[in-house]
C-alpha cells in the first residue's frame, strides 16, 4: 500500500506484530482521575488548554524531525479509518512520533516506508546535506567574516537552509510563527483559569518566548518555570538536543573547531521542542524533597570539585525545585518512543542561558511511565539470570529512588562548555556520569537517614539487574543504554558483578560504590579534559559487548521485548 506515493514497508503481519505484540502500553490520567477530580474548576480548565498546547507543539516536533512527518501523518490518518494496513503503520508512527527511528533493539532505525530514511540531521538542516560539507561551509564562511551568520547556524534554536554556497539560519519563533501563536494563546488562556499565581506568571512569560526572536525570553521563562514548587499543575516546553547528529561533527575539524574558539561561539546541538502536561502529586513530591536537601553536600564531594564551577552552589539558596507529576499528555519530543520513554527529567540544560547566567533547575518524576512495568516478566528474568539470594532486592520502587539520584546527578559536576567540547559523544558521558553520581551517592544518603540499608541494596540489585540487563548492543545515538554497559563491564572488571558456577549472576553488594566512586573520577577526567578523543577512548574501552552482555540480551529477547510505547491519551 502507498501513501503520497510511498510504499509501507511492513506487511500487515509484521505491523500487526509490532503494534499489537511488541508495544507497551502508557496508559495516562482521565478526567476520572481523583487528582483532576480535586483540582479546582478553574484549574481543570487551564489543564485542557494546557493539553491544546502541547498537541501544538507536536506538530512544531514533528517539523523539526523530518519534512515529510507531517504529510505522512495526515494521509495516513485519512487512509486509517478505511484501511487496515494503513491503521497499523499509524499506530507505529504514533509510536515513534515520526517516520522513523530506532527501537533500541534493531541496529537499524525502523523506517516505516520504503525511500523514507532517518536523517543524521533531521529537518534541522537540508536533508541531502552531509556533515563534510557542512564543515567545509562553516569553513568558508568563517575565514570571510561571517561570524554572527555561523554562531545563529550553531545555536540550538534556529532550522538551517540553504543560500546559495552558504547557509542560513532561521529562528524558531520565524519559522514556527503560526504553530508558537496558537500555543502562545492557549498558553495564555490556560492563565487565565489557572488558579496559582506563580504558575499563571510562567505561563505569561513562556507565551511570550514563544512570540519573541529573543533568547532572553526563554531564559525568563525557564527562570519562573523552575522556581515552581507548590503549583498543582505542571506544564513544561522541553528544549532538548539528543537528535541532532551534524551540530556536533564540528568539533571533528580541527581547523573549524579552532578557529570557533577563536571567535568565542559554541557549537550547540538544535533543540527538539516536547510538551509535558500533569499534576503534582503531593505525596510523591516530598518523597523527593527528602534527597534535595543534600545536594549542596553532594557537590562538595563531586571529583575535582575545586577545578570547576558548580551552578547548584551559588549563593545560598539551592536552586533546584523538584516535583512528581501525574501525566496528562505527553507530546512531541516526549512522544518520541524511540527505544524507551523517559520517566524523569532534570531542566533546564546546562547549556541553557538561565542555568549560565545563574538560574535555577527543576526536576520532573513521571508517575505513569515508572507505573508501566510488566512484573511478571520481571519475575522470570531474574530465575533465568540472577542468583537466587538476589531476589528480594529487586524492587521498581527502589529503582524510582535510583532515578532521583540520576537526576540530581545532572546538576552536579563540570557545565555545558565542557560537556558540548566532548562532540558526539556528550551526551554518553553526561547521562552515565549521572547514572555514576546516583549509584556512587546512594551511601550517603543512609548516612543521613534518608534511605536504609536494605533500602540501598534494592537499589543496587534493582538498577543492575533492571537497566544494566540490556536487550540489545546499544549505539552511539542511545546515550542512556551506552552508559549502562559501560557500568555493567567496570563493575565486572572490578569484580562487582560476576557469575557463579550455575551460571547464575551475583553482585558484590557492600562495595558497589567504592567501586563507582573510582568510575566517577575517571568520568569527570574525561569531561574536564574537553577532548572528544579523549571521550572515545573511554567509550571505547568500557563499551564492550561481552559474551555475559549478549546471552543476558537473548534470555531478555526470548522473554520477549516490548521496544515499542504506546501512549493512551484521554484528554
Amino acid at each position: 500500500m502507498k501513501i503520497n506515493g510511498y510504499e509501507i514497508k511492513y506487511n500487515q503481519e509484521e505491523l500487526r506484530r509490532k503494534v499489537e505484540r511488541e508495544t507497551l502500553d502508557i496508559e495516562l490520567i482521565s478526567p476520572d482521575f481523583e487528582g483532576f477530580r480535586n483540582l479546582s474548576e478553574g484549574n481543570q480548565k487551564a489543564l485542557r488548554h494546557l493539553v491544546a498546547a502541547a498537541k501544538i507543539i507536536n506538530d512544531v516536533s514533528l517539523e523539526q524531525d523530518h519534512p515529510l512527518n507531517r504529510v505522512q501523518k495526515k494521509a495516513l490518518e485519512e487512509a486509517a479509518a478505511a484501511d487496515d494496513h494503513a491503521a497499523l503503520a499509524l499506530a507505529l508512527f504514533n509510536s515513534l512520533n515520526g517516520v522513523a527511528g530506532f527501537n533500541g533493539i534493531d541496529k537499524e532505525p525502523v523506517e516505516i516506508f520504503e525511500g523514507i530514511h532517518l536523517l543524521p540531521g533531521h529537518n534541522f538542516y537540508p536533508a541531502d546535506m552531509s556533515a563534510e560539507e557542512f564543515r567545509k561551509i562553516l569553513l568558508t564562511m568563517l575565514k570571510t567574516g561571517k561570524n554572527k551568520e555561523v554562531a545563529s547556524i550553531l545555536s540550538a534554536r534556529t532550522m538551517v537552509r540553504r543560500r546559495g554556497d552558504e547557509l542560513m539560519a532561521v529562528d524558531y519563533t520565524e519559522y514556527f510563527a503560526k504553530e508558537f501563536s496558537l500555543a502562545a494563546n492557549e498558553l495564555e488562556v490556560a492563565a487565565h483559569y489557572a488558579d496559582d499565581e506563580a504558575f499563571k506568571d510562567y505561563l505569561g512569560w513562556q507565551a511570550q518566548a514563544l512570540l519573541q526572536n529573543n533568547p532572553e525570553m526563554d531564559m525568563l521563562a525557564d527562570r519562573h518555570w523552575a522556581v515552581l514548587q507548590d503549583s498543582p499543575l505542571e506544564f513544561t516546553l522541553s528544549r532538548e538536543n539528543y537528535d541532532d547528529e551534524i551540530t556536533p561533527t564540528v568539533y571533528d575539524n580541527e581547523e573549524l573547531k579552532r578557529l570557533l574558539e577563536e571567535n568565542g561561539i559554541e557549537a550547540v546541538s538544535k533543540d527538539t521542542l516536547g510538551a509535558r502536561v500533569g499534576i503534582v502529586n503531593q505525596k510523591g513530591t516530598e518523597l523527593i524533597l527528602q534527597f534535595k536537601k543534600h545536594l549542596p553536600e553532594l557537590a562538595l564531594k563531586m571529583p575535582f570539585a575545586d577545578t570547576y564551577h558548580q551552578h547548584i552552589l551559588d549563593g545560598e539558596e539551592l536552586k533546584q525545585t523538584m516535583v512528581d507529576v501525574d501525566l496528562a499528555d505527553l507530546e512531541g519530543d516526549y512522544a518520541q518512543c524511540r527505544g524507551g520513554i523517559t520517566t524523569a527529567q532534570n531542566l533546564p540544560n546546562n547549556d541553557k542561558l538561565s542555568v549560565k547566567t545563574g538560574g535555577g533547575r527543576r526536576n520532573v518524576y513521571h508517575r505513569q511511565v515508572r507505573m508501566s512495568v510488566d512484573k511478571e516478566k520481571e519475575r522470570k528474568l531474574l530465575e533465568r539470570l540472577v542468583d537466587p539470594a538476589l531476589h528480594r532486592y529487586f524492587d521498581s520502587e527502589a529503582d524510582h529512588l535510583f532515578v532521583i539520584g540520576h537526576e540530581n546527578g545532572h546538576s552536579l559536576g563540570p557545565d555545558s562548555s565542557y560537556q558540548n567540547a566532548l562532540g558526539a559523544y556528550k551526551h554518553i558521558i553526561e547521562e552515565h556520569k549521572a547514572d555514576t553520581v546516583s549509584l556512587a551517592f546512594m551511601p550517603e544518603y543512609v548516612k543521613a537517614g534518608v534511605i536504609d540499608g536494605e533500602t540501598l541494596k534494592k537499589i543496587y540489585v534493582s538498577y543492575i539487574c533492571g537497566r544494566m540487563f540490556l536487550t540489545a548492543r546499544p549505539h552511539l545515538m542511545l546515550p542512556h543504554r551506552m552508559g549502562e554497559l559501560i557500568q555493567f563491564n567496570y563493575l565486572r572488571a572490578n569484580g562487582i558483578i560476576r557469575e557463579t558456577e550455575d551460571g547464575k549472576i551475583t553482585i558484590d553488594l557492600d562495595n558497589v560504590g567504592n567501586v563507582l566512586n573510582r568510575l566517577l573520577e575517571e568520568t569527570i577526567r574525561v569531561q574536564l579534559s574537553k577532548s572528544k578523543d579523549d571521550a572515545a577512548a573511554f567509550v571505547e574501552k568500557y563499551a564492550e559487548w561481552s559474551p555475559l552482555s549478549q546471552k543476558i540480551a537473548a534470555v531478555r529477547q526470548e522473554l520477549g521485548v516490548k521496544p515499542y510505547k504506546r501512549i493512551v491519551r484521554h484528554f
